[in-house]
C-alpha cells in the first residue's frame, strides 16, 4: 500500500469516526486515535456490507454506503465509550 493510500484511509477514518461520534448522544471519553481506528474499521466494514447488498456502487454519491459506514462507526463509538467509561 502506498503512502497516499494510508493517508487516505486515515482521513476517511477520521471523517467517518467523527460523524459516528456526532450521531452518538452525550460525551464520549475516548482518544482521537480510537475514533480514527473505529472510523477506518467502520468504513471498511460498511463498504463490504454495502457491496454485499448490491448498493456499494451506485450512480453519483453512494449515500446508502455512507449511512451504513456512519451507523457502524456510531455503534463502534458507543461500544468503545462504554468500555472506556467502565475502566475509569
Amino acid at each position: 500500500m502506498a503512502i497516499s493510500g494510508i493517508f487516505s484511509a486515515l482521513l476517511v477514518g477520521l471523517v467517518i469516526g467523527a460523524l459516528g461520534r456526532l450521531v452518538v448522544p452525550g460525551k464520549q471519553r475516548i482518544p482521537i486515535w480510537m475514533t480514527i481506528l473505529i472510523g477506518v474499521v467502520a468504513a471498511l466494514l460498511g463498504t463490504f456490507v454495502a457491496n454485499a447488498f448490491g448498493v456499494g456502487d451506485t450512480r453519483g454519491i453512494d449515500w446508502i454506503e455512507l449511512i451504513i459506514q456512519i451507523a457502524l462507526a456510531a455503534g463502534g463509538v458507543s461500544l468503545v465509550a462504554g468500555i472506556y467509561g467502565r475502566r475509569s
